[in-house]
């Protein structure tokens, strides 16, 4: 079941190949496939996206996300959403664009094996690829792996990143349709090279500094490498998640009337039991190996013994943080069921119990009876327990409600009083009219452990929060015979937890709302598209967020099928823009954007021309993109750390993160079948 709002865009209906069907050799065809997807906790089947309309578009910044400039950087949502922080949570959220979630996967059946490998290039030896693969080894039993690549230097000196993120998928359901089983295993590796942002903002637009590698940049240490910068950040995750269920109901057995040998069963459900484990690992390191002591100057009082020259001696000149999250959880839900299949009213509940653990690698230990410390490790271990429920019905079928309320309480452990309550009500418009929704929410959670602990060897700094309480209420509504969508929403904050102007954990105790809303109209004359979208938020001056109040995209394309449907092309201009406003500020020791109320920039609108086309199973695009960098003031994406004097500690400048030049892009994705 949704049980939250998806505001931001209207997605294009996915295109079907109606291309003729022909074997290329004798392995692999372009035969139509039927794969689709469901996610966990859903009857609800998906198709696989073919379409070419927005195909050109870049991964992982849509529709509203920003990245540092380049793919795989930190990324803030420019569309204010809060971090859920109900329940223990390590707290670093600013790769989850590129993480897979074993919460959220797909499962897949398909009646041939599937592939599909995806490409894209761009200036200064951006690359992102992936390969997908589904199967089903019978018709009951399927398994898929996804594993993408992303390495992007970027234009600016030392911002590499190098990313790797993997799932492996399998979900079986016995003939008789009493057990089922979905399983899941998730790897991601983020690598983040930091530069600290350019020095001097004016250069940006001197034509002296088109090539931006010569730009001076806060982390910059040519004695080290002119590739690698001396600070990083790196977050790595396991998860493996095992989900099975054990239904009773009345079967059925259905005979083909062609061959009565041949049947297969149908289950109307009454009853089941499921059990859910969960067993996972979060890490995060921050290494700078060639420490300037005025970065940590809020932080720590240090002088190291480097000064910047570039070597590296393992607890004399660095500064290394390192946080891991354990974690095992395991729970048995009851369900029930009323009405008829595909149209029923499921309803559960449950309780689960889990073991958390942090720690904190190296940090000074005090040995006992002396003034000395060792360099030692801090561990804490709690148990939990919760309860859970859940009611919901889903809009199987043309004209029907869907509705539905979800629980998590935890009754005990150290996040006892943490809970999530969710409500949703919708309704499905008619044959291929659209849909409506709206829905409500309200959790109360604790703070993170990353914003009340930090740990390492010349600092330890604690922060306490009240829980912070977040309240939402959204309605939408999706026209698709109007081409058109819109929706509103409002959040109501108390407690809020963020990081503040000085760089540190900080709390904002006083209750305020947020209220977005956002429209999409697509029109259409002949072959030609004109794509709208258009979002507003607005915020109280006081109110410790960074987000544009006004942000728009449009799209002006051709598109049309040619040789007699052999190929289908989509060609236009495409624009992107926000009003002026005060970016998020990005602190690299925290891996973490920050509030900032200082700095404010106006950008031009983004402007971008693409060509993309589809040939039975194989999409491509090509892209002329920053084309506003042509004409325009370089644009500002984020602030940076100030650097400080180191005379008299004054702010001397601010960094900022920029955007990269004008450049060509490229990509494809090509699917087989087997």
């Amino acid at each position: 079941m949704q049980l939250a709002a998806q505001p931001a865009t209207l997605p294009m209906t996915p295109q079907r190949d109606t291309s003729n069907d022909k074997t290329n050799d004798g392995k692999w065809r372009n035969q139509e496939a039927n794969v689709t997807y469901e996610r966990l906790n859903s009857t609800q089947r998906h198709g696989m996206d073919t379409a070419i309309h927005a195909f050109h578009r870049r991964l992982f910044v849509q529709p509203w996300y920003r990245d540092q400039g380049n793919p795989g950087s930190p990324a803030l949502n420019l569309l204010f959403t809060p971090e859920n922080r109900v329940g223990p949570t390590l707290g670093y959220h600013i790769f989850d664009v590129y993480r897979h979630n074993a919460d959220s996967v797909k499962y897949y059946n398909t009646t041939r094996p599937y592939s599909v490998f995806s490409y894209q290039a761009a200036g200064r030896q951006e690359n992102i690829a992936s390969i997908f693969h589904t199967q089903n080894i019978k018709p009951n039993w399927n398994i898929a792996a996804d594993y993408r690549k992303i390495s992007s230097p970027g234009y600016y000196q030392i911002q590499r990143n190098n990313h790797d993120n993997f799932a492996l998928t399998s979900n079986y359901r016995s003939l008789n349709k009493h057990y089922t089983v979905y399983g899941a295993l998730v790897y991601n590796k983020e690598q983040h090279d930091e530069n600290g942002g350019v020095l001097d903002r004016s250069l940006l637009d001197s034509p002296g500094y088109n090539n931006r590698r010569i730009l001076g940049t806060a982390y910059q240490n040519t004695a080290y490498s002119s590739t690698r910068s001396t600070v990083s950040n790196t977050l790595r995750d396991v998860a493996v998640r095992l989900q099975h269920s054990y239904t009773w109901g009345r079967t059925d057995t259905i005979y083909d009337e062609n061959d009565t040998a041949a049947y297969t069963y149908t289950l109307t459900p009454r009853f089941s039991i499921t059990h859910v484990a969960t067993l996972g690992s979060e890490k995060h390191s921050y290494k700078d190996l060639a420490p300037d002591s005025m970065r940590y100057i809020t932080l720590f009082q240090r002088t190291f013994p480097n000064k910047g020259t570039g070597y590296y001696s393992a607890g004399a000149d660095s500064v290394y943080t390192m946080q891991n999250w354990v974690y095992a959880d395991n729970k048995v839900i009851f369900n029930g069921f009323a009405g008829k299949v595909g149209n029923q009213l499921a309803f559960s509940a449950g309780a689960g119990i889990r073991y958390d653990q942090f720690i904190s690698d190296p940090v000074a230990k005090l040995i006992v009876d002396s003034p000395y410390y060792r360099i030692g490790y801090d561990r804490r271990s709690n148990a939990s327990t919760y309860i859970e429920g859940q009611i919901r019905k889903e809009a199987a079928t043309k004209g029907a409600w869907e509705y539905g309320a979800s629980g998590k309480l935890f009754a005990t452990g150290p996040y006892a009083g943490n809970f999530a309550l969710n409500a949703i009500i919708g309704k499905k418009l008619g044959t291929d009219a659209g849909s409506f929704v709206a829905g409500a929410g309200q959790q109360l959670g604790s703070g993170p452990y990353s914003y009340t602990d930090y740990q390492n060897v010349y600092a330890y700094r604690q922060f306490q929060f009240s829980p912070e309480s977040i309240t939402s209420a959204y309605a939408s509504v999706d026209l698709r015979k109007l081409r058109m969508a819109g929706g509103i929403k409002a959040y109501i904050i108390s407690n809020f937890i963020y990081m503040a102007e000085t760089e540190l954990p900080a709390q904002y105790s006083a209750a305020f709302t947020l209220p977005q809303a956002w429209i999409r109209k697509v029109f259409r004359v002949g072959s030609f598209f004109l794509d709208n979208e258009l979002v507003f938020q607005t915020k109280d001056d006081n109110t410790p967020v960074n987000v544009p109040g006004f942000m728009g995209r449009h799209q002006l394309s051709f598109e049309k099928s040619l040789f007699r449907n052999a190929i289908k092309i989509a060609t236009g201009v495409q624009v992107r823009y926000n009003n002026a406003y005060m970016p998020a500020g990005y602190n690299a020791q925290f891996n973490r954007f920050f509030y900032q109320n200082y700095d404010t920039v106006s950008n031009m609108p983004e402007l971008a021309v693409f060509f993309n086309f589809r040939i039975k199973r194989f999409r491509a695009f090509i892209m002329g993109d920053n084309l506003q960098q042509l004409f325009a003031t370089n644009a500002i994406i984020y602030t940076g750390t100030p650097v400080l004097n180191r005379t008299n500690g004054d702010i001397t400048s601010i960094p900022v993160y920029a955007m990269p030049n004008t450049m060509m892009r490229f990509g494809f994705s090509w699917a087989m079948v087997n």
